[in-house]
């Protein structure tokens, strides 16, 4: 073997050796860093052509077990869902506030305040003459309604922060994508230039579980590096360039704010390359976000508004069938009607009494209605009277009234039937949870709330009693509404069913608290997983530091061997020099 030879030998193992401990170094140096993974050096033997060896380093390479990596993206996205989805869902659960335990009743929940209510209402079933048994009904019913707007409201603020959320998440997403495009282009000239790119594909793999915990993604990378990234349902996110998200939240979000694709009438939709993204299977934070906001808080408010509803279909119901004591002067209706609208009530007989303080009347008429065809014909009718009149407001609403302030205008003769379709003597106005209120007649006035019903007797007449203190028929049936049994339809996630307003209101309130719990156990279970396959892949791709270190010291006992080689080589050199000289 001649000295060239060997000298080129001995420098490719001083070289070799030089690169190893820079590289475990480097290993060393970044134990801690985020994301990084542990390099190694590759080496290569050459044959010199002697019977002979070299050893040179090819490339460092990261050691990373790909298939490993895809799982993990992907556990990323579920795990980005589940934390936005128990986030959102345990605030929900507060919203509905907590059921009262056995020891204690003072629930801040709606059914708590159902049954105060009702408790409130068999007072007032034993003394429907008493004030303050009608002042303290109508409080709780306040209380109730109010309650009742207040979570309404909480599940619409959640919508809107959803929204808003998506709007943020829409611009993290294209932040990170700008990212990941920066590092595909030093990557990409990297490799062509046969540059070290490990510690960038370290942080674009980085950068890609980032990407991956707000929207489910796939991914590939070419022979040149470059990573190409698309959604789960095949929209290009990433290539030789970015493809943005835009997404434009809603100015104001309530119950009947929708998704809409021509964003004209609810919610815009998330655009990605002109296409409506909204509707795919988007995952992760971003399609956790959509979920909640046109779905499951939705369904939360729908079977609010049934619960709401129900409760002013039976207790307006219940009102439209009595009067207060003594009876109002004026009545007006909450239908909006006009003259020439067919009667919603073509059978029974509708019995109109003008009576005074004390419930004498001043006139009674008893109107047939199969022989009436529209609102204005019954109008007419009540216009024959001497001491009472009828019109139709400017707004559109039945006005009922007594000619004198000394008298009262009481409603009966049909079960209700005709007051009810009118909305005569309604109790509760609004159109479900979100605005359900006690009518602002009655709440300036507690005297107005009916507890008593007009006499049914038949050929009643001026100067005849159709009206007494102590009939409390009416405030009887609402004291039974709430022990009765009502009907709800399906709504939201609970099904349809018979039982008391109470018990429904602990249903809305469980279910919220059951996904509330499957949320949180969801994501206990994906953050385990997840932290699982984040050790698994630290533990065949992370540093560990006293191998590291042991290699350092291996490579520094090769790196001064093959000094000393040199140094020997180099006397031999200068020897054979002076030999010829």
């Amino acid at each position: 073997m001649s000295l060239r030879v060997a000298s080129s030998i001995a420098t490719s193992a001083l070289r070799t050796s030089e690169v190893g401990i820079a590289v475990a170094s480097s290993n060393v140096a970044n134990a801690g860093t985020d994301g990084y993974t542990r390099k190694t050096a590759a080496t290569v033997t050459r044959d010199t052509g002697v019977s002979t060896a070299s050893v040179d380093v090819t490339s460092v390479t990261s050691n990373v077990d790909r298939f490993l990596l895809k799982t993990i993206v992907s556990a990323q996205s579920d795990l980005g869902a589940a934390k936005t989805r128990d986030s959102y869902l345990d605030q929900l659960q507060s919203a509905m506030g907590t059921v009262a335990s056995d020891e204690d009743s003072s629930g801040s929940d709606i059914g708590s305040m159902i049954d105060a209510l009702s408790d409130t209402l068999a007072t007032l079933a034993t003394a429907p003459e008493s004030e303050s048994a009608k002042a303290a009904t109508i409080q709780d019913l306040s209380d109730l309604a109010e309650t009742l707007r207040s979570t309404s409201s909480s599940v619409q603020s959640l919508r809107a922060q959803a929204d808003d959320e998506i709007a943020t998440t829409v611009d993290t997403i294209n932040d990170t994508l700008d990212t990941l495009n920066d590092l595909n282009d030093q990557i990409v000239k990297g490799k062509a230039l046969g540059q070290n790119t490990t510690d960038l594909e370290d942080q674009r793999n980085t950068a890609l579980k980032s990407l991956a915990t707000n929207i489910d993604v796939t991914y590939q990378v070419d022979d040149s590096g470059l990573m190409r990234i698309s959604t789960s349902s095949g929209k290009s996110l990433l290539d030789s360039s970015v493809h943005e998200l835009s997404y434009t939240p809603a100015a104001s979000v309530s119950a009947s704010t929708v998704y809409s694709a021509s964003g004209t009438s609810g919610f815009n939709g998330i655009m990605l390359s002109g296409s409506d993204v909204t509707g795919s299977s988007l995952g992760g934070t971003l399609g956790a976000l959509v979920t909640l906001r046109d779905s499951d808080l939705p369904a939360q408010q729908a079977s609010l508004d049934e619960l709401a509803t129900t409760l002013m279909d039976t207790l307006n119901a219940i009102q439209n069938q009595g009067t207060a004591y003594p009876a109002p002067q004026t009545l007006t209706g909450t239908e909006s009607v006009s003259a020439s609208d067919a009667l919603k009530v073509t059978s029974g007989t509708l019995r109109v009494a003008v009576t005074d303080s004390s419930g004498t009347a001043a006139e009674v008429l008893d109107i047939d209605l199969s022989t009436l065809s529209t609102l204005q014909d019954v109008v007419d009718a009540i216009n024959t009277m001497s001491n009472a009149s009828a019109s139709i407001s400017s707004d559109g609403k039945l006005v009922i009234q007594a000619d004198s302030a000394d008298n009262g205008i009481a409603l009966g003769g049909d079960d209700g039937a005709f007051s009810t379709a009118y909305g005569m003597n309604d109790l509760l106005t609004g159109t479900g949870a979100s605005d359900i209120k006690v009518a602002g007649r009655i709440t300036a006035d507690s005297s107005l709330l009916a507890t008593s019903a007009l006499s049914d007797t038949s050929g009643l007449t001026a100067g005849d009693t159709v009206l007494t203190s102590g009939e409390g028929s009416v405030a009887s049936a609402l004291k039974a509404a709430f022990s009765a049994s009502q009907s709800f339809d399906a709504a939201g996630g609970l099904t349809g069913r018979s039982t008391t307003f109470a018990s429904y209101a602990g249903a809305v309130i469980q279910n919220a608290a059951t996904l509330a719990d499957t949320a949180s156990t969801a994501y206990d279970s994906q953050e385990t997983y997840t932290s699982s396959l984040e050790t698994t892949f630290s533990s065949q791709s992370g540093v560990n530091v006293d191998e590291e270190t042991a290699a350092i010291s291996t490579l520094q006992s090769a790196y001064e061997a093959a000094a000393a080689v040199m140094k020997t080589l180099q006397e031999m050199f200068d020897t054979a020099l002076d030999m010829v000289q």
